[in-house]
């Protein structure tokens, strides 16, 4: 019989040796490292209100554990509660024992006793993940350019090397932006905070009127030769509300072109290439016919919609689309049985309420992971129906259904947890 609760303080030492064998990387080889890693984890226990380690115990024995996020999204430009969850880890000895299984229907069940109905994730496995109801999110995008290919401005004469001092008007320049970006995720001080714990971090950021209005965070990653002439920058984060101060940190960063050698940029703006003279990554490679290798791609972030009355008593007041339609919806979800099958929708103006009513206009099947999907805008119902992944009882309204949940802009979110 298995029993997931809060991990006390003096199970940590025992959390920290199942994590080092499900993250082989991670630094805590030595007693000392490990000691140390349990000290954190406690410490992250009892001073983040919003993070939280489970543990699932079997005859007393911790078998995995996890550590749950409190989140606050911008869906849309209305903001959200979220469920997020990482750190997922199973004892080496009890593998394929179903503790994954478990850890992550205690998450689901967890968040939505606390009526929130959207769950993120970044997957160790899409595929596991995708059988457990979890949607694709927005492709990621990297890019690895010659920094003489970035736009060069007028000037940079705003930017600066930002400090830990700068801290408050860093997290307000983000959560600004939050506001504004759908998909995104609200930071604390602490977040902004942990950026300066990292030595090899550094911050560039803009300011005008005493104000922070953008920043960049990077690293420099070493030339693979070992050259120390030659070295890369990583940047790790990339935050601008407004477009002069996009164009004084471009213009810093291609004034960068005699040290180094490729700026690598992580991206979910599948427009960036727009911005580059040559958006050519130096891998020389061709896709037929012509197609010159710009960036590559990877799949991470996915959702999930964890109640379907929930997620839409959630968004009472979200506009979808101005559209009116009844539409009945047929949730597949083989892994949370209460959230599997029909739900009356009724559409007026653009408002959702469930009904209670038996008529509709149109019939429409999915998976929930399609659905969450769908629901985030990641992908358009139109493309669903095309790729087979969606039942429709009438195909003429595919226009009306594809602008009720069309979001102008896929989501955005450049936290990492």
């Amino acid at each position: 019989m298995s029993k997931v609760k809060s991990i006390p303080k003096e199970d940590f030492k025992y959390f920290v040796e199942i994590a080092r064998n499900a993250y082989p990387r991670m630094k805590a080889s030595s007693v000392e490292d490990r000691e140390k890693t349990a000290e954190r984890f406690a410490k992250i226990q009892e001073e983040n209100e919003n993070q939280n380690f489970y543990g699932l115990y079997r005859d007393n024995k911790l078998l995995g554990g996890m550590l749950h996020y409190d989140f606050v999204m911008n869906y849309d430009s209305q903001i959200i509660d979220a469920g997020g969850v990482g750190f997922v880890g199973v004892e080496f000895l009890h593998k394929k024992e179903k503790v994954a299984k478990e850890l992550i229907t205690f998450y689901l069940n967890h968040y939505k006793e606390r009526e929130i109905y959207m769950a993120v994730l970044y997957p160790f496995r899409p595929d596991f993940y995708k059988k457990m109801g979890f949607g694709y999110g927005t492709k990621m995008n990297q890019y690895r350019i010659s920094p003489k290919y970035l736009p060069k401005g007028e000037s940079k004469n705003n930017v600066f090397f930002a400090g830990e001092k700068d801290k408050i008007e860093l997290l307000d320049c983000y959560n600004r932006c939050m506001k504004k970006t759908h998909g995104m995720i609200k930071k604390n001080l602490k977040d902004i905070e942990n950026i300066f714990k990292n030595s090899e971090n550094r911050v560039i950021a803009y300011r005008t009127n005493n104000k922070i209005e953008g920043y960049l965070i990077f690293n420099f990653k070493y030339n693979d030769n070992d050259s120390f002439l030659e070295n890369d920058l990583n940047v790790s984060e990339f935050i601008c509300e407004k477009k002069e101060a996009l164009s004084e940190i471009l213009t810093f960063l291609n004034t960068q072109s005699d040290q180094i050698r490729y700026i690598i940029l992580n991206t979910q703006d599948e427009f960036f290439h727009h911005l580059l003279s040559n958006p050519v990554n130096g891998t020389n490679n061709i896709i037929p016919s012509v197609y010159h290798e710009s960036n590559v791609q990877g799949v991470g972030l996915m959702y999930r919609v964890i109640d379907i009355r929930g997620i839409f008593k959630v968004l009472g007041e979200h506009n979808f689309g101005n559209e009116s339609c009844k539409i009945k919806l047929n949730i597949e979800d083989s892994f949370i049985s209460e959230n599997d099958g029909s739900y009356i929708i009724d559409f007026k103006n653009g408002k959702a309420n469930l009904s209670e009513d038996e008529d509709f206009q149109v019939e429409v099947s999915m998976d929930i992971s399609d659905f969450s999907s769908l629901l985030m805008g990641v992908i358009n119902f139109r493309n669903l129906c095309n790729y087979g992944l969606v039942r429709i009882s009438d195909d003429s309204y595919i226009s009306k259904i594809n602008k009720i949940f069309h979001i102008e802009e896929k989501p955005k979110c450049t936290t990492a947890f």
